[in-house]
């Protein structure tokens, strides 16, 4: 018999003819010389897969049958001279799966015993390394050919494929890990870059590596596929860098938002002193910030959702100053310029650095449009943060309503927000009552405002209409806002609670502000009872309940000593410790002052010699000692605690005030120096009771003329301690 011409006129392999003699040869299990194959009208899916009949329609449409591959593989094969069973099903499969029939695809495939042919694969693979090692032919016969290897691979991971297309994820991950499995042992110093170009293998790697990890997530197995992940970039593969791009930033995200805590990178070949992440977000970090730095060396292609995902991780681990320093790092037009310098204000905002912020944006606003709405209301949001910058962010928040008018309500209820935030700050720097009060009216209208435009459905605008309420001693309303904001929040934030206690005790209803306090103790955590405590103290003085106020000061301070034990081995200490500090610093203080209420000037002086070693540079604590010593009599004593107080701090509106009181007992100062330090403190805070009364008592001491002033200052301070609150609203 003559042998079957492979070529056709125009020098191509007639495709359907091989495919007919491979079905043929599966007929049989023993191999079947090439010359010798005879054509058969039958396909493997008809014999072996009769009942068969609907194919998986994923991956049907626009799928062509890739002859160049079967071409290219039976060139191969012809090497040997021979197709045995196990090849001509890895061949056959491949072309059922080109066609889009997955079922009869997978059927093929499962026919081929992976297992037998896994020693052969091995050892066929670790021959070649070794000729391309010695530059020359080895003697030895490799039981199969380096292109009969890559076809079997290249099966299995088509196998892989199939069993995803049909849902059946473990034993797809199980398929596509058996050829990681055998390239690993085969190639342990990674793919050798001598294999030829026509081989195969490379894709069939690359693909079964990306492929890995999204099968075992797919396959609800994320300890699998965080393995698989890091299996994917540890090991030497020699992938190429858009490969190892895509792998590191999929693996980030599973890290950032699977939900589950991993296990920490067990990196035994990393050098003395290098970073390994110690939790998912620092590893997720990590892998981001290497994406950054390729996209910066011009290696990968800019991708802005790699910094959508550091900006999230970043901001909830506390560095966005390193955040910053990596957009800053980018180089020109790979990011707009108007989203950088957004960026960069956000990240020196939270880091309260507040002016560089502003400067940044000023800057942005100096060179572009004023049509960066999220940046014109982040800059009113600062101004109304910072003293004597209020009229300028009125005039960013009235430029964002002006842009987004008639566009967006709920944009509109946040700009309207901001701005009443710059007019309320501005209305305390007013120097005349009448345009105090006309601001702060125009205040609350803007919030007002912006609650109607979010359907009183942003807890942040109902908390600032509840604020602004209650320093204008509007208690009614407040309270009314205060109970609306704890419905929208469920009670599950701790500063609803303590404006609703604060507003009650406004009102003198200490009772019911305790009640209060005590049902946001039951539904908070312990370590969130600091603050609630406080209060809960300051309202038990308020009812003459010191000693219980004094066990409540105790029990938290015996809280803190726990809480800070508890975690001395934590991380992001500073901030928890500085708040721990403070707090404490505080505690101390009010228990002081509480014993210079009652006389016991020993147990006083106890207090103040425990915040010596918390914080000696305090304002309150000169402050609190001037008290002590004025409550002894020593006036030039506490009137030297006063001015130390005031030279930390000269905006300490208690200190201001009680330095006037004390300078007016002694009565060695002019009246205009005293009149000067209260009209000061009133500037700070208008609405300070005793600032009020003491400069009713000066205007009073001045003579008749002076009676109509004192009369009204008398009257503003009766109804100012009649409104006051055991803690400040703000």
């Amino acid at each position: 018999m003559k042998n079957v011409n492979w070529v056709n006129k125009r020098g191509r392999p007639r495709t359907s003819l091989k495919v007919r003699k491979i079905m043929n040869c599966l007929c049989s299990s023993e191999q079947i010389l090439m010359d010798e194959i005879i054509p058969s009208p039958e396909s493997l899916a008809t014999k072996d897969y009769t009942a068969s009949v609907h194919s998986s329609q994923a991956g049907k449409a626009g799928l062509k049958p890739d002859t160049g591959n079967i071409e290219e593989a039976e060139s191969s094969l012809r090497e040997s001279g021979c197709l045995n069973y196990e090849e001509a099903r890895a061949l056959l499969g491949r072309y059922e799966y080109q066609k889009g029939n997955i079922e009869a695809a997978l059927h093929v495939f499962e026919g081929i015993d992976i297992a037998s042919v896994t020693p052969k694969l091995k050892i066929a693979l670790a021959e070649r390394v070794k000729t391309q090692k010695r530059r020359s032919q080895s003697f030895s016969t490799p039981p199969m050919s380096i292109n009969a290897a890559s076809l079997l691979l290249e099966a299995v991971f088509l196998k892989a494929k199939s069993l995803q297309a049909l849902q059946r994820y473990k034993e797809a991950s199980q398929s596509c890990t058996v050829v990681l499995d055998i390239l690993e042992s085969s190639f342990p110093a990674g793919f050798p870059e001598t294999f030829g170009s026509d081989c195969k293998l490379q894709d069939t790697l690359s693909n079964a590596v990306e492929l890995l990890p999204e099968l075992c997530k797919l396959a609800d197995a994320p300890r699998e596929a965080i393995m698989s992940y890091r299996r994917a970039l540890l090991h030497p593969w020699k992938l190429e860098i858009q490969a190892t791009a895509r792998i590191q930033k999929e693996f980030a995200i599973f890290l950032l938002y699977s939900g589950g805590e991993s296990c920490p990178p067990n990196l035994r070949s990393q050098m003395d002193g290098s970073f390994v992440p110690r939790n998912n977000i620092e590893e997720a970090i990590l892998l981001l910030m290497i994406l950054l730095k390729k996209i910066s060396l011009q290696r990968i292609e800019w991708d802005p959702s790699i910094l959508d995902h550091l900006s999230y991780a970043l901001s909830i681990s506390g560095g966005l100053k390193a955040l910053a320093n990596k957009v800053e790092e980018l180089l020109p037009r790979t990011i707009d310029r108007q989203e950088m310098y957004l960026i960069l204000a956000l990240c020196y905002y939270g880091e309260e650095d507040d002016f560089a912020a502003l400067d940044l944006l000023r800057k942005l606003f100096s060179t572009e449009d004023h049509t960066c709405v999220p940046g014109l209301l982040l800059a009113s949001k600062l101004c109304a943060e910072i003293p004597d910058c209020a009229n300028e962010g009125i005039i960013y928040a009235h430029t964002a309503i002006g842009i987004e008018q008639e566009r967006c309500s709920q944009l509109m209820g946040v700009a309207n927000c901001v701005l009443g935030l710059s007019l309320s700050a501005h209305s305390r720097a007013m120097a005349t009552d009448s345009e105090r009060v006309k601001i702060q009216s125009e205040a609350l209208k803007s919030f007002e405002s912006a609650g109607k435009l979010t359907k009183m459905s942003d807890a942040n605008v109902i908390y600032h209409l509840c604020l602004e309420n209650a320093e204008q001693r509007k208690l009614d309303a407040a309270v009314h806002y205060a109970k609306w904001l704890l419905k929208l929040e469920g009670g599950c934030t701790l500063k609803g609670w303590m404006l609703l206690a604060r507003v009650l005790s406004a009102q003198k209803r200490f009772m019911d502000a305790e009640t209060v306090i005590n049902v946001a103790l039951d539904q908070s955590g312990k370590w969130d009872h600091g603050e609630l405590l406080r209060t809960k103290a300051k309202l038990q003085i308020a009812l003459d309940q010191v000693k219980n106020a004094i066990e409540t000061y105790t029990q938290l301070l015996a809280i803190l000593q726990v809480k800070r034990k508890s975690f001395r081995l934590g991380e992001n200490l500073k901030e928890f410790g500085d708040h721990c500090r403070t707090l404490e610093l505080e505690i101390w203080l009010d228990l002081a002052s509480i014993y210079i209420n009652l006389s016991q000037w020993r147990d006083a002086e106890m207090c103040l010699s425990k915040t010596e070693a918390i914080c000696s540079y305090s304002a309150r604590r000169s402050y609190t000692a001037g008290l002590l010593n004025q409550s002894k009599g020593l006036y030039k004593a506490a009137l030297r605690d006063y001015w130390n107080a005031l030279a930390v701090n000269p905006s300490h509106v208690p200190s201001l005030v009680s330095t006037a009181v004390t300078l007016r007992k002694i009565g060695k100062q002019s009246p205009a120096i005293i009149r000067s330090l209260l009209t000061e403190a009133l500037r700070l805070d208008r609405m300070n009771a005793s600032a009020w009364y003491n400069l009713g008592l000066l205007y009073k001491e001045e003579g008749l003329g002076s009676a109509l002033e004192a009369a009204d200052c008398f009257e503003a301070a009766i109804l100012l301690e009649e409104t006051e609150p055991v803690e400040p609203f703000r």
